[in-house]
C-alpha cells in the first residue's frame, strides 16, 4: 500500500496524472488506514485488516491515462510527498538539537503558578510603595523603593509574557483538520465549497487550543450543510456554484477572536420561531417579543435542529451547543448573525490564557468584586427611572435592546443605605450567548488577578470561580460570568 501510493503521489507530483477527486480520496483513505496500521503495530494487535479494498483503488488510481496537467500550487502542497525525507532531517537535526528543547506540559503549568505568586507579590509591593511615596514623598528612601518596584513591575510583566509564549501553540494545529471535514460534508452533500483560512499563525494557549477543536469542526459542518445551498439552487438565486467558507483567527489585545461566515442562504427567522414553538421551547406570545438576536440564540439549546430531515450530518440536534458549551468553559462569548439570502457569521472571542486575567473590580456596598473583562461587553450609567418592569423582572433598554438586570445588592445580600447615590452603573456581561445587565454601586478600575481556587474547606461556591488578592492585601471574589448567570436565572427567571 505504502510503496503503490508513493508511486502514484510521484506521477502527481511530476504532473503525469491529474489530482482527481477520486485519485484524492484513495490517497485520504491510505493515511487514515496507515495510521491505524501502525497503532496496531504499537499495540502488538496482530488483527488483520481488509487491504484488498484499497489496494484495488490504488491500483486503477495508477492505471489511469489520465493527460498531463500543471497541478495547482495549493493542491501540489497537499499531496506531494516528502521525497527526501532523510536527507532534510539529517540537514536540519543539528540546528532543531540546538534551538529547541521538548518541555513537560506540568512543568510550564507549574512555572505560571510561580508567575502568579509573583504578580500578586508585585500587586502588592506597588500598593506600598505608592502609599509610603504619598506619605513621605520627600524622603530618599521612599523614592528608592518607588523606582525598585517601578522596576520589579516591568520584569515581572516581561516575564509573565515569556512563559505564557512558552504555553502558545499556532492555531494552524486546529484550522489544519478543517479542510477534510468540510471535504467529507461535500461529498455527502454534493455540494461545492470554497474553503479559505486565514490567521493560521496566530498563538493561542494549548489549554485553550484543545477546546476549540471540536466548536469549530461543528461550526464547518453545519456552514457546508445547513448554511451553503446546493450548486443548482446557487444557479437559481444568481450565485457561484461553489459557496465560500471564511475562517479567520486574529488577536484583538488579551483575546483572540475566530470568525467563520459564510456567503449560504442564512437563517429564516420565522422557521427558527417555528420549530421552537413546535418544540415547546417558547411559547407563541414568546416568539412575538422575540428580537433578531433571541431568535438566533435558540441554535445554541441542546437539542435545537432546524434541518427537517437526520442525516449523518447534521438534523440531530447535535452541533452549536457543543459551540456554547466548550466556549463557556474558556470564559469566552459566542456571537451570530445572520441575513437570508446573504450568508451568516459565527464570531468566537476567547482569552489568550485562563491562569492570569484582566479584571474589572465592582464595588458592592462594602464588597468589591473582580469580573473577567473578557465577558464584559459594556457599562453604562443608569438613574433609578430607566430601570423598568416586565412580568415583574426588572430589566434596562440599551439602544434598542431589552437586558434582565441583576441586583448584585440583593443577590449577595446587602441592603444600599439611603445615603448611597442614586446614579448606579451597570455593567453588561456575557457567556456563550446570554446578555445580562449586573447592578453595582461604583467602578474601582481594571486590575490584573491571578484566580486561585477557594479551596477545599469552601468547596465549589456557585458563581464564584475563585478569589485573588488586591494590592492592599484584601481577598475578594472573582465572579465565574457563566454559572453567575445561571444562578441569577435560577432564582430571578429567565436570562437574555
Amino acid at each position: 500500500m505504502a510503496h503503490t501510493s508513493e508511486d502514484l503521489l510521484n506521477k502527481l507530483r511530476k504532473g503525469d496524472y491529474a489530482a482527481t477527486i477520486e485519485i484524492i480520496d484513495v490517497l485520504i483513505e491510505v493515511h487514515k488506514t496507515a495510521g491505524v496500521l501502525l497503532q496496531r503495530i504499537e499495540s502488538r494487535n496482530l488483527q488483520p485488516i481488509e487491504m484488498e479494498s484499497i489496494l484495488e483503488k490504488l491500483r486503477r488510481g495508477m492505471q489511469q491515462k489520465s493527460a498531463p496537467i500543471q497541478v495547482q500550487a495549493a493542491a501540489s502542497s497537499l499531496i506531494e510527498p516528502n521525497i527526501h525525507v532523510a536527507e532534510l532531517a539529517e540537514v536540519q537535526s543539528q540546528h532543531a538539537i540546538d534551538t529547541t528543547i521538548r518541555v513537560d506540559v506540568g512543568r510550564l503549568d507549574d512555572l505560571m503558578n510561580l508567575i502568579g505568586e509573583l504578580v500578586l507579590a508585585r500587586n502588592r509591593l506597588s500598593q506600598a510603595a505608592q502609599s509610603l511615596t504619598e506619605k513621605y514623598e520627600r524622603l530618599d528612601m521612599s523614592k528608592q523603593i518607588a523606582d525598585v518596584s517601578s522596576q520589579i513591575d516591568f520584569v515581572t510583566t516581561e516575564l509573565q509574557m515569556a512563559v505564557m509564549k512558552t504555553r502558545m501553540v499556532p492555531i494552524e494545529k486546529v484550522f489544519s483538520g478543517l479542510p477534510l471535514v468540510a471535504r467529507e460534508v461535500m461529498r455527502t452533500t454534493g455540494k461545492e465549497v470554497d474553503l479559505q483560512i486565514y490567521g493560521k499563525e496566530t498563538e493561542l494557549d494549548k489549554t485553550i487550543i484543545e477546546e476549540l477543536k471540536d466548536p469549530l469542526i461543528h461550526m464547518i459542518r453545519n456552514a457546508v450543510d445547513h448554511g451553503i445551498e446546493s450548486p443548482d439552487e446557487r444557479k437559481s438565486k444568481g450565485k457561484p456554484e461553489q459557496g465560500i467558507i471564511v475562517v479567520n483567527a486574529e488577536r484583538d489585545g488579551n483575546y483572540i477572536l475566530i470568525t467563520m461566515e459564510d456567503d449560504g442562504r442564512g437563517i429564516d427567522i420565522d422557521i427558527t420561531k417555528r420549530k421552537a414553538i413546535e418544540k415547546g421551547l417558547i411559547s407563541e406570545v414568546e416568539a412575538i417579543e422575540m428580537s433578531k438576536s433571541d431568535v438566533l440564540n435558540l441554535l445554541f439549546i441542546p437539542g435545537f435542529s432546524t434541518k427537517k430531515e437526520i442525516t449523518n450530518v447534521s438534523g440531530r440536534g447535535v452541533g452549536m451547543d457543543v459551540v456554547k458549551t466548550n466556549i463557556a468553559k474558556l470564559k469566552g462569548i459566542v456571537e451570530i448573525d445572520s441575513n437570508v439570502g446573504t450568508g451568516t457569521i459565527i464570531t468566537l472571542k476567547v482569552p489568550l490564557t485562563l491562569a492570569i486575567i484582566q479584571g474589572l473590580l465592582l464595588k458592592v456596598v462594602d464588597e468589591i468584586f473582580a469580573v473577567p473583562l473578557s465577558a464584559v461587553l459594556e457599562i453604562v450609567r443608569i438613574t433609578p427611572e430607566e430601570i423598568y418592569s416586565i412580568q415583574g423582572r426588572e430589566v434596562i433598554r440599551v439602544r434598542d435592546t431589552i437586558l434582565p438586570l441583576a441586583r448584585m445588592s440583593d443577590i449577595i445580600g446587602k441592603n444600599r443605605t439611603i445615603h448611597q447615590s442614586a446614579v448606579s452603573y451597570v455593567v453588561i456581561v456575557g457567556w456563550a450567548e446570554k446578555r445580562i445587565g449586573l447592578l453595582v454601586d461604583s467602578l474601582q478600575g481594571q486590575k490584573e488577578v491571578v484566580i486561585k481556587t477557594l479551596g477545599n474547606y469552601l468547596g465549589d461556591v456557585p458563581g464564584i470561580a475563585g478569589s485573588t488578592i488586591l494590592g492592599d492585601g484584601s481577598v475578594i471574589l472573582v465572579i465565574d460570568v457563566g454559572r453567575f448567570i445561571e444562578l441569577v436565572a435560577h432564582h430571578f427567571g429567565k436570562v437574555a
